[in-house]
């Protein structure tokens, strides 16, 4: 699943697209996570594109008269393409801009992403008003963390994965962020200390950043908007590394299953 790099690579990659107008939507299967409008077509035509956020792991695409909502879901992933590209077979909506393009395609094999669209602030909707603060803001910060982590019997990588503490830390990142930090995934979140708690979130926010400079993680599937993989995998220090040896310590790098996820630790370098 692209993770909150992944989905800031591909937000920085729509910005030549600013400024645009739709001429033709294309919606070849409305069958997302959520059935996309049946009028987005009508909706949408004529519309320019007048501003790119994120909110977690939604991509916020504001047009003159509202914003479509877009999760990039498990496997999906937009493109900007000329027009008239040959269309596979999961490439489900295609947004013309211009009469002459380019075009902005969709394309999505599980079908777990979302197309929404509001006239209403987004920040208001149900996906999103419910959400914790953005890990790269000055709000989410030690004393924050600390003072959710002391009343949390959970273990520590659960927590900082929960989207209502902070947004956008998958498993990838949450499972480096916790190396750096020297912290064991499956340590109970209220026994970190305070000057842990200050450290993981310096080296969330550090791991994080440094992620998106490298253009996310591509461990199957993702590539930018231009079809360009990402190379932060090159630098993972322990995810997807069970069994090799740890980069610092050259201990053998373990895996356990935490909330049925694979996590991934140097029980050497981690307490």
């Amino acid at each position: 699943m692209p993770e909150l790099p992944e989905v800031e690579v591909t937000r920085q990659g729509l910005i030549p697209l600013l400024k645009k107008r739709i001429s033709k939507v294309d919606v070849r299967n409305y069958s997302l996570r959520w059935p996309i409008d049946n009028n987005l077509e009508k909706i949408l035509k004529g519309q320019e594109l007048l501003q790119l956020d994120r909110r977690a792991k939604y991509i916020l695409a504001k047009f003159t008269n509202g914003t479509l909502i877009i999760h990039l879901g498990m496997s999906g992933h937009l493109c900007i393409m000329p027009i008239n590209s040959k269309v596979k077979k999961h490439d489900h909506v295609d947004f013309t801009f211009g009469n002459d393009g380019p075009i902005l395609r969709y394309t999505d094999p599980r079908r777990f992403g979302s197309i929404l669209w509001t006239k209403d602030n987004p920040m208001d909707h149900k996906l999103l008003c419910k959400l914790g603060p953005e890990p790269l803001n000055q709000n989410f910060n030690g004393e924050y963390l600390y003072r959710i982590l002391k009343r949390k019997q959970q273990y520590i990588k659960s927590v900082i994965m929960d989207s209502n503490i902070v947004v956008g830390i998958g498993n990838i990142y949450a499972s480096e962020a916790l190396f750096y930090a020297g912290i064991k995934p499956q340590r109970r979140a209220h026994k970190v200390s305070k000057k842990e708690t200050y450290i993981l979130v310096k080296f969330i926010k550090e791991v994080i950043n440094n992620a998106i400079k490298k253009g996310g993680s591509t461990m199957s599937d993702f590539f930018d908007v231009n079809g360009e993989n990402g190379y932060f995998q090159n630098e993972h220090k322990v995810y997807g590394r069970e069994g090799l040896c740890c980069l610092t310590c050259q201990s053998v790098i373990k895996q356990k299953r935490i909330g049925q996820r694979s996590s991934f630790f140097c029980s050497e370098c981690q307490k």
